[in-house]
């Protein structure tokens, strides 16, 4: 087995630890995977080039202090060369394979190798090729698996740390086979600590120490491998992220940001069967049904879906919790899954903020000379029950009662009684009860007294906005 064959092993024993499944899922999640690994390779390559100029920047400093004048500046060409090849690696990045890409990193190790080992045509003093590695200056070629650690695929990593061993036990091989050497260097070793000695070996500068190559490619392997490790690591901790994203994205249709925030600082809150009181507004659209008789579909479902969008805006920016689509309706709580004592009044100006949205369209399909849509509101404060419903595979956050059956009945009498938006003396006292903001909300409601409502033993008290 080769040296190269037991590396690989090495490598694959190192994975196989870290290995616990697929590395990107499938299914309706493989989109929020995607797009994360997209954003991380984005920012990675953002980040592997400021690094990438950094730290040549500071080689770049460095060399006036470590190289003589003028050989100094053909390593700050060298440089420039890997900077650019940095920048062409940035414009092209792009998710999954991509050939261009492993072109660019073999030109950049490339460029690494004929930088510290090639010959130097400012260098006056015609130093043998094997004496470059005297310089141990292949511990820059590390830097660039530290680049492709930020930037690259766990199997990238590990085949730059491939192609950098590749690369350098390459050119060992073409200066002890093809490059010239000054014999005189040779008999002054021997002059000084005699034949076989390690001094002489070691002294001599037209020897190019074949196993410090090795080791130094051996060490190309090993770092390569545990970047690797790291590399697949850190891509398994983003698909978990990106696992969580999509929850919090499937949170973020149903309720707004600031509840999806509490729910993402809980443990299982929903799973919790109680009652609490809950403010619930249903909307519709009145006369939708002959709206969309005759009508192409596609202009019934934009008439939806921009109804739905508005609605579902209104609720969010309130607050609220959208609890379903009803056709061309919804039913939206206000108070889950965490009640407050301004739940009402949140319900009763959300409701107003979706009238005023409503005649604000409605203008603009006027204008486009398109059919206005009507709108009705209905809205009630009550003690409701909360928690989850359905079978083993498949739970749904409900609310249920009396609250959301009265709410949905005011809904309904907003035709009889001419109005557009009717709340229930119930919402009405809550919402007056708020210190602040409450006598905007309530201005303009008209008081009915004595209405039935389906369900209802008793009347009740509406207040009304036409």
């Amino acid at each position: 087995m080769t040296l190269l064959q037991r590396a690989r092993d090495a490598r694959n024993r190192l994975l196989a630890a870290v290995d616990d499944g697929p590395e990107a899922p499938e299914g309706p999640a493989a989109r929020f995977a995607e797009a994360a690994l997209e954003r991380h390779k984005r920012e990675g390559m953002e980040l592997a080039l400021r690094a990438r100029f950094i730290a040549l920047g500071v080689i770049a400093l460095l060399l006036p202090f470590v190289a003589p004048w003028p050989m100094f500046l053909w390593y700050e060409a060298v440089l420039i060369l890997l900077a650019l090849n940095g920048w062409l690696q940035r414009r092209i990045a792009r998710v999954g394979q991509s050939s261009p890409e492993v072109l660019l990193i073999i030109v950049d190790l490339a460029l690494m190798v004929a930088g510290i080992l090639g010959p130097n045509p400012l260098d006056d003093n015609g130093m043998v090729a094997a004496a470059q590695y005297r310089f141990g200056a292949w511990r820059y070629m590390l830097l660039f698996l530290a680049f492709g650690l930020l930037a690259y695929h766990w199997r990238t990593v590990w085949g730059m740390g491939v192609m950098a061993a590749g690369l350098w036990l390459a050119a060992y091989a073409a200066i002890a086979l093809f490059a010239p050497g000054d014999p005189a260097l040779t008999q002054a070793a021997l002059a000084a600590f005699g034949p076989d000695t390690v001094y002489t070996d070691l002294m001599n500068p037209n020897d190019p120490l074949g196993f410090m190559r090795v080791q130094e490619a051996v060490l190309f392997l090993l770092m390569a491998g545990i970047l690797a490790v790291a590399s697949r690591r850190n891509a398994r901790l983003l698909l978990s992220h990106a696992a969580l994203e999509r929850e919090r994205a499937n949170l973020g249709r149903y309720f707004s940001p600031n509840v999806v925030e509490e729910l993402s600082r809980n443990d299982e809150p929903l799973k919790r069967i109680r009652t609490q009181p809950v403010a619930v507004l249903f909307v519709d659209l009145v006369g939708f049904t002959g709206f969309a008789d005759g009508r192409p579909p596609e202009e019934v479902i934009a008439a939806l879906r921009g109804f739905h969008g508005r609605m579902e805006a209104e609720v969010f920016r309130h607050g609220g919790t959208l609890d379903k689509f009803l056709g061309d309706g919804l039913m939206a709580t206000f108070g889950t899954p965490v009640a407050s004592d301004e739940d009402a009044l949140a319900a009763l100006r959300c409701a107003r903020a979706m009238r005023d949205v409503m005649i604000a369209w409605n203008a603009e399909r006027e204008r486009r000379g398109e059919t206005p849509l009507r709108a009705s509101f209905g809205l009630h404060h009550g003690e409701a029950v909360l928690g989850d419903i359905g079978g083993a595979n498949r739970l749904e956050f409900a609310v249920i009662g009396d609250t959301v059956n009265v709410a949905s009945r005011v809904e309904a009498l907003t035709r009889p009684l001419g109005c557009s938006l009717a709340a229930t003396d119930a919402a009405i006292a809550r919402a007056r009860a708020c210190p602040k903001g409450a006598a905007e909300a309530l201005a303009g409601l008209d008081r009915r007294d004595d209405q039935e409502i389906r369900g209802l033993d008793r009347r009740v008290t509406l207040w009304t906005l036409g």
